[in-house]
């Protein structure tokens, strides 16, 4: 058993859909030509089965039991070449089929994780979900059909060299009447792409609707309006039950006419046939030839077809893959150095101090979510980190050494140890101290196989405030040298929140540590607090001198109660 995907996929070749799938060819050349040269064997070998097969009936009109003898020999050799040729042209098909289809997977997963917060802001959910769901299949049967394809093309000129060799005017029908069936269904093609294009587009948009109603299910229900989503999406799904029912009536009429035409073929070769067998212009042996040739050719040109409408949906699919690859990232590095120091955001004026444990406690979440991000450079902005500037240094390294966790951020599904663990390397007891500061030791205790119990899909199973405090664990294991904490005690209980904050501090001593919030709690346990208002510092110090000092921090953080 072989592995996929092999090795590192490598640069995609973005400038065009064609060069895309170009590329891809190039990079699985040696299974491609060696499952289009099985293929070609494959097809041949049956090309050559009818004429064998004349030959030995006539041998067996004439009565030549050596001649007889021999040609079922050489039928038996046909045999065993088609069933080993068969074998490796399916085993090639299928790994080439992967290999393109997971090569695309890398690719576009990598840019996902380029792109980071730039995706979503420019595709929709669907969009990305669809790419992953189908076009990866599209791109992967492109690659496998040429292997058919090509060989169908040689054993079409192969009967083709054959008929005419032995009967022109066999040869001349069967040679012009396969290109004129292949032409008659090309006008089916384009309807049906349209037709799955316009099915593709809103299935695409019906995942989005199901992920925003997932995401958002508890807020529903807390406002009733469960039932009104509902409705809506039964409405979309109508929608695209309909856009099926449009592509199979589109598909039912193709393949009936990849039936009806080559039999038309067939009866005519056959009838012309018979009449020169009976005219002795050709013998009883070729006329078999000659019909089981015209029903062999129904396959070729079958595959012809499938070709033609495989290839249409790879270059789309492709296109689409290549709008993925093309996004660039809203934020982009350059090349710098910075031995660390002081993190300051110009626009707001917040400043934070090597070692100490500072807070963000803004009027507005707005304010401190966006100074977040431009301190963590998830945005543009005037920051520099000790004498350089942000923006000059490389992104690799910017996300390395300064973590912004929020409440956005996900649980994946795998081990737990893995999931807190993502830079590796951390022992039993590194894990065990992040979840005692996280105050989620008890989550923990409570799965039966603790560390290596399985997370399930976006950690569905734990309750809002325990995903926060894995998350926060999480953080804590990774220890950036600048940690960025945006309202990290949001679902806990008070008394949890209390813990968490004492914990903090010693968690992260002589570490540079900013929290972003308006909790009394986790503010008193601070070394310092600045008062963001309008985007800007108004005012800084301890929670205790802020609360005496700024009318303005006491509203906010009091929530207005004496």
């Amino acid at each position: 058993m072989r592995s996929l995907p092999e090795a590192d996929p490598g640069l995609p070749d973005i400038r065009s859909p064609f060069r895309y799938l170009l590329w891809n060819a190039r990079m699985q050349l040696p299974s491609l030509l060696g499952g289009i040269a099985f293929a070609t064997a494959w097809w041949v070998v049956q090309a050559l089965v009818p004429a064998v097969l004349g030959k030995g009936i006539d041998a067996l009109t004439a009565k030549d039991g050596g001649e007889l003898l021999t040609w079922s020999a050489i039928l038996l050799g046909l045999g065993l070449a088609q069933a080993y040729t068969g074998i490796m042209r399916h085993r090639l098909a299928v790994y080439n089929w992967l290999a393109a289809a997971y090569r695309t997977v890398q690719v576009t997963a990598r840019q996902a994780a380029r792109l980071g917060a730039t995706l979503p802001k420019r595709l929709s959910t669907g969009e990305v979900v669809s790419v992953g769901n189908s076009d990866i299949a599209h791109i992967g049967s492109s690659m496998d059909i040429l292997l058919r394809g090509t060989g169908s093309i040689v054993a079409i000129v192969t009967v083709t060299v054959i008929l005419i060799s032995t009967s022109l005017p066999l040869g001349l029908m069967v040679l012009f009447g396969v290109p004129v069936m292949a032409v008659a269904v090309g006008p089916l093609l384009r309807p049906l792409h349209r037709r799955q294009k316009a099915q593709r587009d809103l299935t695409g948009e019906l995942s989005t609707r199901s992920a925003d109603i997932v995401a958002g299910l508890r807020v529903l229900r807390g406002i009733g309006g469960e039932q009104v989503f509902a409705e809506h999406y039964r409405e979309e799904s109508q929608r695209v039950r309909h856009a099926g029912v449009a592509v199979s009536r589109v598909e039912s009429l193709l393949e009936g006419a990849q039936i009806i035409l080559p039999g038309l073929l067939v009866a005519a070769v056959t009838g012309v046939g018979a009449s020169f067998a009976v005219g002795g212009q050709i013998t009883p042996g070729e006329l078999v030839s000659f019909y089981t040739y015209a029903v062999f050719l129904i396959g070729p040109m079958r595959t012809l077809t499938e070709a033609a409408d495989k290839l249409t949906k790879g270059h789309v699919a492709a296109r689409r893959v290549v709008r993925i690859l093309s996004i660039e990232p809203e934020v982009s590095g350059g090349d710098g150095t910075s031995e660390g120091g002081v993190l300051r955001d110009s626009y707001s004026g917040v400043t934070l101090q090597p070692g100490t444990l500072t807070a963000v406690a803004a009027g507005t979440p707005e304010d401190a979510i966006a100074i977040a991000d431009r301190l963590g450079r998830y945005t543009d902005g005037d920051v520099t980190f000790g004498s350089a500037d942000l923006a000059t240094l490389p992104v690799e390294e910017v996300r390395s050494r300064i973590l912004v966790a929020d409440n956005g951020a996900r649980l994946f599904t795998g081990r737990l140890r893995d999931e807190l663990d993502v830079r590796g390397g951390a022992s039993d007891g590194e894990i065990r101290q992040a979840l005692h500061a996280a105050c989620a030791e008890d989550i923990v205790e409570a799965l039966p196989e603790g560390l290596d119990a399985q997370v399930a899909e976006a950690g569905r199973e734990f309750s809002g405030g325990q995903q926060q405090r894995l998350r926060l664990a999480r953080a804590l294991l990774a220890d950036p040298e600048v940690l960025i904490l945006v309202e990290p005690t949001s679902a806990v209980d008070a008394h949890s929140e209390a813990r968490i904050a004492d914990r903090l501090a010693k968690a992260r001593a002589g570490r540079t540590t900013l929290v972003c919030t308006t909790s009394p709690l986790v503010l008193d346990r601070t070394d310092h607090v600045i008062y963001v208002e309008d985007g800007r510092a108004h005012a800084e110090g301890t929670h205790r001198e802020l609360l005496g000092s700024s009318p303005a921090y006491a509203a906010t953080v009091t929530r207005g109660e004496d």
